[in-house]
């Protein structure tokens, strides 16, 4: 189940989630989503609301409907390495503004990234 935040509306959330899912090879290519009201049920939401962010994905062409036989992740493998390559862009741009935010020169956030390395 998602932790949902109040300042985004729970479609948008649902969305991301699932995306990231898809884009993190949690949900695998071609895997076969369950159903509207399964998946609604499992994130405590509308079915409504979960069928919207369902038809987003399917907009996003990240899921397809099979007539009878339910909603699938997308095969094609390049489409979903170009959404994890701009959710990783989203993310490093994020963290180079947050990092410049508290005093950081590019120059001393990758030195940083650096030291840190692997240390997690």
């Amino acid at each position: 189940m998602f932790k949902f935040d109040n300042n985004t509306p729970i479609y948008i959330q649902l969305v991301e989630q699932l995306k990231i899912n898809i884009i993190s090879g949690k949900i695998k290519s071609g895997e076969r989503l369950p159903s509207v009201r399964d998946l609604a049920i499992q994130n405590k939401v509308n079915p409504n609301t979960m069928q919207k962010a369902l038809i987003e994905l399917e907009e996003q062409n990240l899921i397809y409907t099979e007539r009878t036989n339910g909603k699938f992740v997308t095969e094609d493998t390049k489409l979903i390495e170009k959404y994890k390559k701009q959710y990783a862009d989203e993310l490093t741009k994020k963290y180079l503004s947050n990092m410049q935010e508290i005093g950081f020169e590019e120059s001393d956030t990758l030195n940083y990234l650096k030291q840190i390395g692997g240390n997690k």
